[in-house]
């Protein structure tokens, strides 16, 4: 019989074996379903957003579905909604992917009525609504940004004050409590699925929620970079992802994150003051 954990919590125990990376009794299936779901809705996503960023530089030949370059309508906002669920959606499952494989391994050891791939899917989906309702916000914040003449057509920042305050505060919010706070949430899977579990499908939705807010929490700001660098700049896209998921796992994360946040101060710095790069 396998050993388990007892907690107080709402989680009742963990089977000793879900948190081995030898777990037996098909943990390995419900594993592998796990990070097939991640790396397919990746691919597509990155796809999309190859395929956008490419029709962006030839749009002399491509007939491309493009915010109007005027005042917005509503076909415009959920253009530009649905292009950053997408990115979103290409930037950080990736990073959700320890704590979906934990999850998902103890699901199936807990023989729950809920099935662990239907769970694991829940979990995930719940993990990207709240990047799509961070999404919703990015949107609004484009949309201003549009009305102010602010962001050029090609969705680039244009005003070097403007962007180097968001690069100020992108860079201090990288030292701050409630960054680190967020981001100890993200680097302990196993401790937040021993807080915060709950039983059955909702349960398995809310968990995948409540993490993805404290991800939001932890890189939300990081993303408003690309209002500065370009927000359909396939490099950065990657290399933000990049980032976030090193932040996730490298053992010196937080040493990561400060040092990012020195370089992010300085370059807002440099920009607002007119220092050339």
């Amino acid at each position: 019989m396998a050993s388990i954990w007892k907690f107080p919590g709402k989680m009742g125990f963990i089977p000793l074996s879900a948190t081995r990376p030898d777990g037996r009794y098909g943990t390995r299936a419900a594993s592998v379903v796990a990070v097939a779901s991640v790396v397919g809705i990746t691919a597509l996503a990155w796809g999309y957003l190859a395929y956008q960023a490419w029709a962006m530089d030839h749009m002399d030949v491509v007939d491309m579905a493009m915010p109007n370059a005027r005042e917005w309508g509503p076909f415009d906002l959920a253009l530009v909604f649905t292009m950053w669920v997408v990115m979103m959606i290409g930037m950080m499952a990736p990073s959700a992917s320890p704590v979906l494989l934990l999850f998902a391994r103890i699901r199936h050891e807990r023989r729950s009525r809920v099935s662990s791939g239907m769970a694991s899917g829940l979990f995930l989906l719940g993990y990207l609504l709240a990047w799509t309702a961070f999404s919703a916000a990015a949107t609004l914040i484009q949309w201003g940004l549009h009305s102010a003449m602010l962001i050029s057509p090609a969705m680039v920042g244009t005003s070097p004050l403007l962007g180097g305050a968001v690069l100020v505060a992108a860079g201090i919010y990288q030292w701050t409590p409630a960054k680190h706070a967020c981001l100890n949430h993200c680097r302990s899977p196993l401790g937040f699925l021993l807080n915060e579990w709950r039983d059955g499908a909702r349960g398995a939705l809310v968990m995948g929620w409540r993490h993805g807010l404290y991800c939001t929490g932890c890189c939300g700001l990081l993303m408003l970079v690309l209002f500065v660098v370009g927000v359909m700049n396939l490099l950065w896209i990657a290399l933000l992802a990049a980032f976030v998921l090193l932040e996730k796992n490298l053992p010196q994360g937080r040493w990561v994150s400060h040092a990012t946040g020195l370089a992010l101060v300085a370059w807002g710095s440099g920009m607002a003051l007119g220092i050339p790069r």
